[in-house]
């Protein structure tokens, strides 16, 4: 029986007005800003209450709920490093719900349990991961983080005597963790939780077996919240490289230290742009940067001599963007994102170009880039229709070896994959990849699930995902647009999407829905779209320009106040613009999707999910945007906020949290789409 629409739990209305740049903006939920307040918990609670109810009573979800189940239980090796002959990685087994960190002395040797969460936490609600090896593979630093919280206490493992030692960093966010030479001791930077200088970003160096309060300061950037340090290390820990970015000038400084010669650090950069990734070799710092390279480059420092005369481009820029780089060996490898390929491409350090890596191009390429002197390559491959697997490779190999493999029960031989091409309002052509059971696109009007992402120059090929493969096996089309905004096609088509250029995203998105309805492929009332961060923002801003376009909308961990999310994300002001500025205000208002909801206005099927936890994107927008919707919308579909206390922007959640997660987003969208499972 399909569950019954009550009324919402009452919102209080109670406006607030301010007048930004001459214009009056009235605010009607302001008070549902302060998250910890009596009155927004209450109302949480009954939004909560409201949301299982309707949930819980979905027809088949016993049986949703069943499926993903089978597809989430399955083993999970991830994040990989070699240090000498030692490897160490995160496996989560099958039916586990943690992963834990292993060690495994050599390629064949046993493998062994490190740091088990179990071990700390009976309730499974405790994650670790790995944060620093040192160079001999005897020292493990790793992150111990609780429920969803993005802070995690940093603990130390002796992998030879096998213990935890005392020493630890409590609660904070890591922005960079080296070992000393000698194992006596590590550098950090980390914003603790609790501090009387919260806004003091300095780099400490820590003795093991002293006192955190005996820490001293080798590094200081400023105190100032605009500020941000990122900390990086040579494997023998006597280089520290310091990344300083300033969020309001978007420039950033980079400092080089060398810990052995008692001198202060020197600045070898300071130039405007987002991107500096290191990683030392020797006596020479190699960094991915868009100094001067939009598309991105690899060059080399002498750290000897850190003069400009003495800097190497290794890796040149083009007009494909490199998406991410890392050393091993003696080479310098860089993932280069070609419209929709990625290719794996090798240099030697001089510069010169060797033979590229032979992976598949049909599917993404993530590397595993670890500050540890390694002569092995390890990354990760996946596509629509292959589960992740992890390949290792080295220089004096004739082809890359499986490490690991994902073996998720599904059939992908029964998945036909198209690459198509629409307009967008300005004519723009914009890829789009279909993805859906062979045989199925005879039927028109297929229930479709449709996604994209759009922003901060970011790409998105075809990967594998869980939800995907449910939905396709269930007869959905699964269309992923590559709207302007990413990097699919470098710089230029991340600038089209950037700032004041925001909308054209949102039109590529709109289009691709027009287009998908114009093909016969789907109809509105039988298509889902959904996405997460700068994805909730483009689905929120999709439902507010175009509700009748779509059945369902699912909106998870959403920026949707856009003339105030700065108060509290701050970072993002160089993608979006801020509405303290009169000109990226005007922009903003136009789309802000919590700004453009109406009243009396026939609204989709909304899920909006999102936790107190999240610290990238203030759950405040998916309170605010939930009442807004509840308050206007004149349709018999449901507007319902799926919050959790425990959920952050990426929570680490044990299996069965993840697999009811999941399944509640699929019974939503498959009834609220006609869809019986």
């Amino acid at each position: 029986m399909p569950p019954t629409l009550n009324p919402p739990p009452p919102t209080p209305v109670e406006p607030v007005t301010e007048v930004l740049h001459g214009m009056a903006i009235t605010d009607p939920y302001r008070w549902l800003e302060d998250q910890n307040s009596p009155r927004t918990r209450k109302w949480l609670e009954e939004q909560a209450a409201y949301t299982r109810a309707y949930l819980d009573a979905i027809p088949g979800r016993e049986r949703i709920r069943k499926r993903v189940e089978q597809l989430l239980s399955v083993e999970v090796v991830s994040d990989v490093w070699k240090v000498g002959d030692r490897y160490f990685y995160s496996k989560r087994l099958a039916h586990s719900e943690q992963p834990v960190i292993m060690i495994r002395e050599g390629q064949a040797g046993r493998e062994m349990v490190l740091v088990d969460p179990l071990n700390k936490d009976a309730s499974a609600t405790t994650a670790v991961r790995i944060l620093a090896i040192s160079r001999n593979g005897d020292l493990l630093a790793y992150a111990t983080s609780y429920g969803g919280n993005p802070f995690h206490t940093t603990e130390f493992f002796d992998v030879r005597k096998q213990r935890t030692l005392t020493d630890r960093l409590s609660l904070g966010i890591g922005y960079g963790l080296v070992f000393s030479s000698d194992g006596k001791g590590f550098y950090y930077s980390h914003q603790f939780a609790e501090s009387l200088r919260p806004h003091c970003r300095s780099t400490y160096w820590h003795e093991f077996g002293s006192k955190a309060f005996k820490d001293t300061e080798v590094f200081v950037a400023g105190e100032d919240p605009r500020l941000s340090l990122t900390l990086f290390g040579s494997a023998d820990g006597r280089f520290l490289a310091y990344w300083v970015v300033r969020d309001d000038t978007q420039t950033y400084s980079v400092y080089v230290q060398d810990m052995s010669s008692g001198k202060p650090a020197r600045k070898i950069l300071e130039q405007n742009g987002s991107i500096f990734w290191p990683c030392f070799k020797g006596f020479r710092l190699f960094a991915l940067t868009d100094w001067e390279a939009p598309n991105l480059r690899v060059l080399a420092f002498d750290l000897c001599d850190c003069t400009h005369d003495h800097w190497v481009e290794v890796v040149p820029e083009s007009q494909h963007r490199i998406n991410n780089f890392c050393l091993a060996g003696d080479c310098v490898y860089v993932v280069r994102v070609k419209g929709l390929l990625n290719e794996l491409e090798a240099f030697e350090q001089s510069g010169q170009q060797r033979s590229n890596v032979s992976c598949p191009s049909q599917g993404t390429v993530q590397l595993f880039r670890h500050p540890t002197e390694s002569d092995c390559l390890f990354y990760r491959f996946s596509s629509f229709n292959q589960a992740p697997v992890i390949f290792s490779w080295d220089a004096t190999a004739t082809k890359p070896q499986k490490w690991a493999e994902m073996q998720v029960p599904w059939d992908p031989s029964l998945l036909e994959v198209e690459q198509a091409r629409y307009k967008s309002k300005d004519g723009t052509e914009i890829p789009i990849s279909l993805v859906s059971k062979k045989g199925c696109r005879t039927s028109r009007g297929l229930p479709t699930f449709l996604t994209g992402y759009g922003g901060f120059g970011s790409s998105r090929g075809a990967q594998f995902n869980f939800y995907s493969a449910f939905l396709i096996e269930h007869g959905f089309l699964f269309a992923v647009a590559n709207l302007r905004g990413g990097g699919e096609f470098g710089a230029e088509w991340h600038r089209a999407g950037k700032r004041h250029n925001r909308q054209n995203a949102f039109d590529d998105f709109i289009a691709a829905a027009e287009w998908l309805i114009a093909e016969g492929l789907a109809i509105p009332e039988k298509i889902a779209i959904g996405g997460m961060s700068n994805a909730g923002l483009l689905v929120g801003a999709a439902l507010t320009q175009r509700p009748d376009l779509f059945g369902v909308v699912v909106c998870m961990a959403p920026l949707l106040d856009m003339l105030r999310y700065h108060i509290s994300d701050p970072h993002c002001r160089n993608e979006f613009g801020c509405s303290e500025n009169e000109e990226d205000f005007q922009h903003l208002l136009a789309y802000s999707p919590y700004h453009r909801v109406e009243n009396d206005a026939t609204y989709p099927s909304v899920l909006i999910v999102s936790g107190d936890l999240d610290k990238t994107c203030n759950p405040m927008h998916a309170r605010k945007m939930t009442a807004r919707l509840q308050a206007t919308t004149n349709s018999r579909h449901p507007a319902l906020l799926d919050y959790r206390p425990t959920w952050g922007h990426n929570p680490a959640q044990p299996l069965t949290r993840r697999i009811d997660a999941l399944t509640d987003r699929l019974g939503f969208m498959c009834h609220e789409l006609g869809v019986n499972i």
